[in-house]
């Protein structure tokens, strides 16, 4: 997972996700669920907004030929996206990932941050990435800010196989 992932050009035939495990399109599958949902007391603290505001949950399992490597619930404010493309997951996978469905509506993110821990996978975890109970998993959560400061997703958990999964940050420093 390099910190770039997320430059990919908002249209591009890949995702942050493609990128990531170095896949073409053709071998990316994704399983998906959405629902419309309430900002419960840990969503609004991510969203800073306040309990209660209507949020469309995106359920997704990715796979890499038909493997299932992450899982990921991503929320993104009901009045972004009500009446939208953005809204049917029958457009899923979006080319480009959520930074291009979000400028599809005019939202410039300029800013994503993540937040990572590890941990043993709960029973759905296992199950879902086919892994073994005693195979640790990252947990992250992802905010996507628009130019504005406005937090317009969050990703809360994204989870994959801590085993198989390298995190590669850059730091560019001036001197």
């Amino acid at each position: 997972m390099a910190a770039d992932r997320y430059r990919t050009a908002p249209g591009a035939s890949a995702t942050p996700y493609t990128r990531d495990q170095g896949i073409g399109w053709s071998e990316y599958r994704l399983d998906k669920r959405f629902e419309r949902v309430q900002a419960n007391a840990e969503l609004a603290a991510l969203f800073e907004c306040e309990p209660g505001e209507r949020l469309l949950a995106r359920y997704f399992v990715f796979h890499d030929n038909d493997e299932p490597t992450q899982m990921s619930t991503s929320y993104v404010r009901w009045s972004d996206v009500a009446g939208t493309p953005v809204a049917d997951p029958i457009n899923e996978p979006w080319p480009g990932g959520t930074r291009a469905q979000l400028g599809s509506l005019g939202i410039h993110v300029n800013r994503i941050t993540e937040s990572f821990t590890a941990a043993m996978p709960t029973e759905a975890e296992a199950a879902t990435l086919r892994v073994g109970s005693g195979v640790p998993v990252l947990r992250y959560t992802r905010r996507h800010i628009a130019d504005t400061g406005r937090i317009v997703e969050v990703a809360h958990p994204i989870v994959r196989r801590a085993d198989t999964t390298v995190v590669d940050f850059v730091i560019d420093l001036d001197d």
